[in-house]
């Protein structure tokens, strides 16, 4: 509790002078009356009468919470509104087939790409987040937004070829990413571009589809998942069952480079499940946000009680004066 107007309870120092100064004079007051024989009066001498002591204390608590009300009690709830969102990232996800190779022991580089991403998104409590999937096309597969939990169990859901197409159409997750983007009133645009092959598909091609994020102020940073020298994949043999057969690497460096350099985003290359998180710290560190949070402040006024707790001391106090100690004029 606090309140509006604490210079007024200075008001209780001159109070708790007059109250002394009360006590001081009933103390030494002295009234002289003649009387033949004061051991008459002895029994019922009394400097301070107590219904005198219980009369004045009702007018001086009247006193004291007439002054607290003046003061104006209240409370103070403080509620903080959600920031607005400043930086919008929209997460294109390679599904091909070639991301079930095991470059990280039992894990396929998809399974380690959801990770990271997962534990990326758990970092921007405040930025709004999509996630687009593709293989020989795009697919939306969740839009922008601040419902992150949701957000994840999409990421943690995303099947091999979630797109059921053959391909890696890297132009089109560009310029799919970069529409969705586009619509964004954040201040910072941001797409992160995972894959592990080269654009072989598609109907747009990859620079042209970056030019074009660009000139919507979009950042890309690409990583590369692909260790060097090719990964073991798991291929169903109809005589010899599940075996690893070893994948040729097929990472476009150049221009997945190409692509993060016109952006003005970084390119990065995967080599192990922990270069994956170091990877999502640097991108995370790169684009810190300052975050401007608004708070709402309701006081509640709290004066009512002292003023009716005030008038019951003086009602009181009247009552008593008119019955238990009425006087005579």
């Amino acid at each position: 509790m606090e309140f509006k107007n604490p210079v007024l309870l200075l008001l209780l120092i001159p109070l708790a002078g007059w109250i002394y100064a009360l006590w001081r004079w009933r103390e030494g007051a002295q009234v002289p009356l003649p009387y033949s024989d004061l051991n008459l009066l002895r029994e019922h001498q009394e400097p301070y009468p107590k219904e005198q002591i219980f009369l004045k204390g009702l007018k001086i608590i009247a006193f004291i919470f007439i002054i607290i009300a003046l003061a104006r009690p209240q409370t103070v709830n403080k509620t903080t509104a959600p920031p607005k969102p400043v930086l919008d990232i929209m997460i294109c996800l390679d599904t091909s087939l070639s991301m079930s190779a095991l470059d990280f022991g039992q894990e396929n580089r998809l399974d380690a790409a959801k990770k990271a991403a997962a534990q990326f998104i758990r970092k921007r409590p405040f930025d709004r987040i999509g996630l687009v999937v593709f293989g020989g096309v795009a697919i939306r597969q969740c839009p922008l937004t601040l419902d992150h939990e949701t957000l994840i169990e999409f990421v943690e859901q995303v099947p091999m070829n979630a797109t059921q197409t053959e391909g890696t159409a890297i132009g089109t997750a560009i310029a799919l990413g970069a529409t969705q983007l586009a619509e964004s009133e954040a201040k910072s645009k941001v797409m992160i571009l995972l894959t592990d092959g080269r654009s072989n598909t598609g109907k747009i091609d990859p620079m042209t589809a970056a030019s074009g994020a660009r000139d919507l102020g979009i950042k890309i940073y690409v990583i590369g998942t692909a260790v060097p020298g090719g990964g073991l994949v798991p291929v169903n043999d109809p005589l010899m069952g599940q075996r690893l057969v070893r994948m040729a690497e097929d990472l476009d460096e150049p221009t997945l480079k190409e692509i993060a350099g016109l952006t003005n985003g970084r390119y990065y290359r995967v080599t192990s499940e922990k270069r994956f998180k170091e990877i999502y710290d640097a991108i995370d560190k790169m684009e810190t946000t300052k975050i401007k949070s608004s708070a709402l402040i309701q006081y509640d006024d709290k004066y009512v009680p002292f003023l009716i707790l005030a008038l019951l001391a003086l009602l009181l106090e009247t009552a008593a004066q008119l019955t238990l100690w009425r006087t005579l004029p």
